[in-house]
């Protein structure tokens, strides 16, 4: 049995290596080390607070995880940081709950694993569930907000530390080949970065590069070793589940299989990435899509050691109520998802 277990993991890996990393994962690192170089933090946060209009503050918090590339263990400070610096609860938890899931290695290593389909639905369903949770957490505690407006602090000015069309041009650039890298197109992703370098030479410094890629491999080594290990174990998952099991508790679109999924993805750790490759392991013993989608949202936005960081910062109160929305929005959003693609 264990050698059995060992081989679904290393076949796991083997698959994962060769089919995915080289084309879709590494120019997404090097996309994330280049937000966290040229991209300022301060100039998407200081959108969350009280003198933004609200179609600005939602906009932005439901969107900024593409923007800042942050994963599910570094949104809880930032989370906390905006939170406790005067940002509204509901701008703050829009962000709290979209960043894991729509950063652009979640994007693309969704839709690249498990199906174009259910990489778009993570995405629609990550904003539209930000925007939703954060009105209701902001109609809920409504009283509470004015009072906290009135007391806000001004939000200090951040400059990006790079910027006008040379950035734009790097960072189109960028995304570029990390698009037509995963559609491997390889004519198109061999101008682009011929194009890159080229730019690199012409309009940034040495220590500009080295700052980048230092950034880009601080990331790497951040995520890359766990994602490894939960490959490996959604390769041992296959071995150890029987198929029946699944079918059984998660398959098809029932309202039980979707809550059970979000369930479960509320309660379990993923690091960041590691949901997608279990996830699929789940979907090949009979996990239906449905319950899919309500794991991918439940569970990047949650875990027990999230809802003790959470519930430090925001209290028990607003951790449990925040808990059921996701929890309850995840069930439905799955069980219509699994609906229209039945």
């Amino acid at each position: 049995m264990a050698i059995r277990l060992l081989e679904g993991g290393v076949d796991a890996l083997l698959d994962y290596l060769s089919a995915h990393v080289l084309s879709c994962l590494v120019p997404a690192f090097f996309v994330a080390g280049a937000i966290g170089v040229f991209v300022s933090q301060g100039a998407v946060l200081k959108y969350f607070g009280a003198q933004a209009k609200k179609w600005v503050s939602y906009s932005i918090a439901s969107v900024s995880g593409t923007i800042l590339a942050v994963c599910s263990c570094t949104v809880l400070p930032l989370f906390g940081g905006i939170y406790k610096r005067g940002a509204g609860i509901g701008p703050a938890v829009a962000f709290l709950y979209s960043g894991p899931a729509i950063n652009i290695l979640a994007i693309v290593y969704s839709a690249r694993l498990l199906g174009y389909d259910l990489g778009i639905a993570r995405v629609i369903g990550a904003v539209f569930f930000s925007i939703v949770i954060g009105l209701i957490m902001a109609t809920i505690y409504r009283r509470e907000e004015k009072v906290k407006i009135r007391e806000q602090l001004a939000q200090p000015e951040m400059a990006d530390s790079k910027s006008g069309w040379k950035l734009i041009i790097y960072f189109v650039l960028l995304v570029g080949i990390l698009i037509f890298g995963a559609s491997k197109q390889w004519i198109i992703t061999g101008i682009f970065i011929g194009i890159l370098i080229f730019i690199l030479r012409l309009w940034f410094v040495k220590e500009e590069i080295l700052e980048w890629l230092g950034a880009t491999w601080r990331f790497t080594k951040q995520i890359f070793p766990l994602l490894l290990i939960g490959v490996f174990i959604a390769g041992i998952l296959k071995v150890v589940i029987p198929e029946s099991v699944v079918s059984n508790w998660v398959g098809g679109n029932s309202i039980r299989s979707n809550f059970i999924a979000s369930i479960f993805g509320a309660l379990m750790y993923f690091a960041t990435l590691t949901e997608v490759p279990i996830i699929k392991a789940f979907m090949e013993l009979g996990m239906g899509k449905g319950p899919a989608l309500a794991l991918l949202l439940a569970g990047p936005a949650l875990s027990l050691p999230n809802m003790l960081v959470i519930r430090s910062i925001m209290g028990n109160q607003k951790t449990l109520i925040y808990i059921l929305l996701v929890v309850i929005m995840a069930t439905f959003t799955g069980l219509v998802f699994g609906t229209i693609v039945s």
